[in-house]
């Protein structure tokens, strides 16, 4: 699933390619994508007709269009395979085109959700006084945000009492850290994905995220992540982020620190990747 540079990578191409053009008309394709406007793709169409897309914005792992003069914004969730193109609008239709959108200018674009396993899609919703999407609200700051605040995070991951890895996927604590970021942030940090958040020292939760926001930058320098056709751009493009990863996916591929084969675990129905001399396990009580 994208975690926050693969989406910000696509709010980057949206805002260069949509912000600011009105939407002509909308065509839902597949009911599923707009399963969570609970009007129906029928009202999700009229409602779009006439407006005005504003700067695309991102929190974590969401992405979402505001509608300009309105408290009102289209929430996009590209799920595990969903995709929002920017198309030439004569280029042919995509196999798993779900949802249509054209604007009323004469660019010759036009926007399309594509998703191959239809678990993402598009929705509009009221906006919180912060400018949210309201169903989004709950949603912490993610670490590449200004205003994220550290020692909060710290505090909270002392009061949690989990583990570091499972702490690092709260999207409740921090947003848009996924598997992979995750696990590419503890291998940098030189700390086990089973470590307990209770005994991290303020120095050493501050290291974390400095590692988390590194990783993330470089991911976002080369485009995100992709290992598969189905992460991609606006333009349809891949990220190149693979081939820099350090941790994740490097099962018996010597660690790039120490040479130690790397490790893989299976993990709360995912795998963590490791390496075992780097990342020595916690200590368990007797």
């Amino acid at each position: 699933m994208p975690e926050l540079p693969e989406v910000e990578v696509v709010r980057r191409g949206l805002e260069r390619w949509v912000a600011g053009r009105t939407i002509e008309a909308v065509e839902v394709l597949h009911p599923r994508a707009v399963r969570r406007h609970p009007g129906g793709g029928a009202d999700f169409a009229a409602r779009l007709r006439g407006e005005t897309v504003g700067v695309p914005q991102r929190r974590g792992k969401y992405l979402w269009l505001p509608l300009e003069g309105r408290d009102l914004s289209m929430l996009g969730h590209l799920g595990m395979s969903g995709q929002l193109l920017v198309q030439p609008q004569d280029a042919p239709d995509e196999k798993h085109l779900r949802i249509r959108v054209r604007f009323d200018d004469y660019a010759g674009t036009e926007l399309r959700f594509v998703d191959q396993r239809t678990f993402g899609g598009l929705s509009l919703h009221d906006n919180t006084a912060d400018g949210l999407p309201d169903v989004i609200a709950h949603i912490a700051r993610d670490p590449l945000d200004p205003l994220f605040d550290e020692g909060a995070y710290h505090l909270a991951l002392r009061a949690k009492r989990t583990t570091v890895k499972r702490a690092l996927l709260d999207q409740s604590l921090i947003s848009g850290v996924g598997n992979i970021y995750a696990d590419e942030a503890l291998w940098r940090a030189k700390l086990h994905y089973e470590r307990p958040t209770a005994n991290l020292t303020r120095p050493r939760s501050a290291e974390l995220l400095g590692h988390v926001r590194d990783v993330m930058n470089a991911a976002l320098a080369v485009g995100g992540t992709s290992f598969d056709s189905l992460y991609v751009n606006v333009n349809g493009e891949s990220g190149y982020f693979d081939r820099s990863l350090d941790a994740y996916g490097r099962e018996d591929e010597p660690c790039r620190r120490c040479g130690t084969p790397m490790r893989r675990r299976p993990w709360m129905n995912r795998s963590s990747y490791f390496c075992p001399r780097c990342q020595r396990p916690p200590r368990v009580a007797s």
